[in-house]
């Protein structure tokens, strides 16, 4: 869908009133305007590209709103794997500051993405030392560990093809096969970083994977029990019905399978017809109503910048 316009007045401070309400939950209660963010590890050392640079997939993909869509997708897929549910069920946090976590997740895909290099690679070291202190045994008796490459492995997969998947479907950034296939392999480096193995390196490397691992997803008690909070969670209620409309957008993306499996909709007919045009125009709004991301606009002077002591 293409982005909304217009600036009359009334549209402003419903634009206004919009957007500071979603700073507000992202930053986990600590900004509200984009002249409260912390641009700090998005504007040095000037010439450094991070990461990514600026002529990255993914730093298109990245910078659209349907990424709401792509992490909530995220989560729910991930709950179908027994060790890494039971990692997040006796470690996280989630449900006594379920906006807190979803802040330092985003952070942690945004000081990656358009960070300086150091910056980024920071992130991903205090990720790590983290993982190293998520371990346990599951409910059914087997050992896990947040480190375990194969669970790496797998919340990269899941994160990498459910942001793609939710800005191919609902976003305003439409990519060929080819720049979809670049995405992945540029996003390889992040999963090899934080200890992952073989990671895909294309979307059909992506479909190559979920084959590879299907006999071992299921959803017990854990699962189901983070899909209810994920799909009803205790929102502040102006912005319950977005909520509702992105969570289930993220839903109508997932394989039957795994709808099946975690007890959603099966509705391919009401997706279609009902879910996935809200879901686009969800995303058109929040769009217009964050505006260009100051992040992004850090980064791209940053990269271009010439370094006076050079």
């Amino acid at each position: 869908m293409a982005p909304i316009s217009g600036n009359t007045p009334g549209l402003e401070l419903i634009r206004d009133r919009i957007g500071a309400s979603v700073r507000n939950v992202l930053s986990g209660g600590h900004s509200s305007s984009p002249d409260e963010v912390d641009l700090a590890p998005f504007s040095e050392p000037p010439g450094d590209p991070g990461l990514f640079g600026p002529d990255s997939v993914a730093w298109q993909v990245h910078a659209d709103p349907a990424m709401l869509i792509g992490g909530i997708r995220s989560l729910l897929m991930q709950t179908t794997h027994p060790l890494a549910m039971a990692g997040v069920a006796e470690h996280s946090n989630y449900r006594s500051d379920p906006w807190g976590r979803l802040h330092r997740t985003a952070q942690y895909v945004t000081i990656t993405s358009y960070g300086g290099t150091a910056q980024a690679q920071r992130a991903i070291r205090n990720v790590k030392a983290i993982h190293k202190r998520v371990k346990g045994v599951a409910p059914d008796g087997r050992p896990y560990s947040a480190s375990d490459p194969d669970l790496v492995t797998w919340v990269h997969v899941t994160e990498v093809d459910s942001f793609l998947t939710s800005v191919q479907r609902f976003g305003t950034t439409q990519l060929s096969p080819e720049q979809a296939d670049r995405y992945v392999d540029e996003m390889a480096q992040l999963g090899l970083a934080m200890g992952a193995k073989e990671v895909p390196r294309s979307v059909a490397d992506i479909a190559a994977y979920y084959k590879s691992v299907d006999s071992q997803l299921e959803a017990g008690p854990q699962a189901r029990s983070a899909i209810r909070f994920l799909m009803w969670p205790p929102v502040p209620s102006r912005i319950r019905p977005a909520y509702a409309v992105l969570a289930a957008a993220a839903v109508s993306t997932m394989p039957m399978r795994l709808r099946k499996m975690l007890w959603l909709p099966e509705t391919p007919s009401i997706d279609k017809a009902l879910v996935v045009p809200a879901g686009e125009l969800c995303t058109a709004v929040l769009g217009w109503a964050l505006g260009p991301s100051p992040v992004v606009e850090a980064a791209l002077r940053r990269a271009g910048a010439t370094d006076a002591a050079g």
